[in-house]
């Protein structure tokens, strides 16, 4: 088996891996890339292989960083199938066509408003390559193996972080390979602990977090004193909240805290069509997070669903206190940026930022200090409030990561660190190396791995001990 590294190297999107069997080639993951000019250019780029020669995806969840080109994929010739869990599938049905929609929308507003160095702006795929995308996917359930090709077998198992996450195991006969996916943390507040480390002898690990450890806090406390003085300042409080996963935290935290009274009775709306779907989903998927029916409901039952266009500029232009979340959680596109434009240079209103922002990201900029950003052409001040809850983070610390390695008593041969900025990734390597004893590596992109010299080697090192 060769395994080649082509996204997610030393940074935290644009997930794809390349896995040649002696009989298949699997691709894990078909993320957009997100960030700085230069790390976007990736996504225009011609695929490392002819799509037409790879013969199956399999999704380790939905979010685009991990699914959002697939819908480009296809369009290039992929006519495989497309394998994930049931609730994959689901939730990759409401991000592909809004991501399609947006790269369209921009594409528009780029060439009206002369606000691109193409001439003209191009989307980088379209809504009828999403849904083209989406007719090639089939679902298998958790924990139960199947065939997603010739002589390779393939396991589901449960990583928290959102709904159908999963870690994925690959085995060819030969050698077994490990992807953890996006890992939950084993303490959230709403989604269930992943589950035990499968065994393997490759190992691919996410390290987002992997330079740090989250705050014992659960973000309640300080959700409610954000909210508080945001609306006593007579503002506006906004939280760029991923559509998925995220938005169905702060929804949860929120519904818990005007059950209390601990936060003032304002209006709280949710205008991410995309979000609106994805709650609904959740709603659907109690098997998979912690919370109860009531619960579930209170969540639902304190947000004004914003779903029209019409409706959301009536919102962009409504200047009294309310609570607003809005995709997408790094600012990197959809309707929050109109809401930044309004909201970001008056003093009173807060944004509030929730889990990890990217470097080179809008996100980024702002939680960094940034005076101004760039939006839609035009330079937008930066004077309200920016706060940045890191606890409410989908993804595992750096404590956690470890202790989900170690889950396992095996070792395997050899483990990568993806998924995660180059201080991330070398303090996560640093702790396994200290703490475990493995032997990993962080692998720069287009890095190709040969499993058969590795155990070659590994066995010769044995031999020889």
């Amino acid at each position: 088996m060769h395994i080649g590294f082509w996204g997610a190297n030393r940074t935290v999107t644009g997930s794809r891996t390349i896995l040649d069997t002696r009989t298949a080639r699997i691709l894990i993951d078909c993320g957009l890339f997100h960030g700085d000019r230069a790390t976007r250019a990736h996504n225009r780029a011609d695929f490392p292989v002819d799509p037409s020669t790879i013969d199956a995806v399999i999704l380790t969840h939905a979010h685009v960083d991990h699914s959002g080109f697939l819908p480009g994929l296809v369009r290039d010739g992929f006519r495989g199938t497309i394998w994930c869990t049931p609730g994959t599938a689901d939730v990759c049905a409401l991000l592909l066509p809004d991501a399609a929609r947006l790269e369209v929308e921009e594409a528009h507003y780029a060439n009206v408003h002369h606000t691109s160095r193409h001439k003209p702006a191009l989307p980088l795929f379209t809504t009828h390559d999403a849904d083209r995308a989406l007719r090639q996917f089939r679902t298998h359930p958790f924990n139960s193996a199947f065939t997603p090709v010739h002589g390779v077998r393939a396991t589901f198992s449960h990583a928290g972080h959102i709904i159908g996450a999963s870690t994925v195991t690959i085995d060819d006969g030969e050698t077994r390979v490990v992807f953890s996916g996006d890992l939950g943390r084993p303490r959230d507040a709403v989604m269930h602990a992943p589950e035990p480390r499968p065994q393997s002898d490759i190992l691919v690990v996410e390290s987002t977090y992997g330079d740090r450890r989250h705050p014992p806090s659960s973000g309640r406390n300080e959700l409610a004193e954000i909210t508080r003085a945001t609306i006593a300042r007579g503002g506006t409080l906004l939280i760029p909240a991923f559509a998925v996963g995220r938005t169905q935290e702060v929804l949860f935290l929120l519904g818990e805290l005007r059950h209390t009274g601990s936060i003032p009775d304002v209006p709280v709306f949710l205008n991410s069509p995309m979000a609106t779907s994805a709650t609904d989903l959740f709603l659907r998927y109690r098997d998979e997070h912690r919370l109860t029916a009531e619960q579930c409901e209170r969540m639902a039952h304190i947000v004004h669903f914003v779903r029209s266009v019409e409706e959301s500029k009536d919102l962009t232009h409504d200047s009294t206190p309310k609570i607003v979340i809005s995709a997408s959680g790094m600012a990197t596109g959809g309707r929050v940026l109109h809401h930044l434009i309004q909201l970001a240079p008056d003093s009173r209103n807060t944004v509030l930022f929730v889990g990890h922002q990217a470097i080179g990201t809008r996100g980024n900029s702002i939680v960094n200090g940034a005076k101004h950003v760039r939006i839609y052409g035009q330079d937008v001040e930066i004077r309200a409030r920016i706060e940045h809850l890191n606890m409410l983070s989908a993804h595992a610390d750096a404590e956690d990561l470890v202790r989900w390695l170690g889950s396992e008593q095996s070792t395997p041969i050899r483990t990568y660190l993806n998924h995660g900025e180059p201080d991330a990734s070398a303090a996560l390597q640093e702790h396994i190396l200290r703490q475990l004893g493995w032997q990993v590596e962080v692998p720069a992109f287009a890095t190709t791995i040969d499993t058969d010299a590795l155990q070659s080697t590994t066995r010769e090192a044995v031999h020889r001990g």
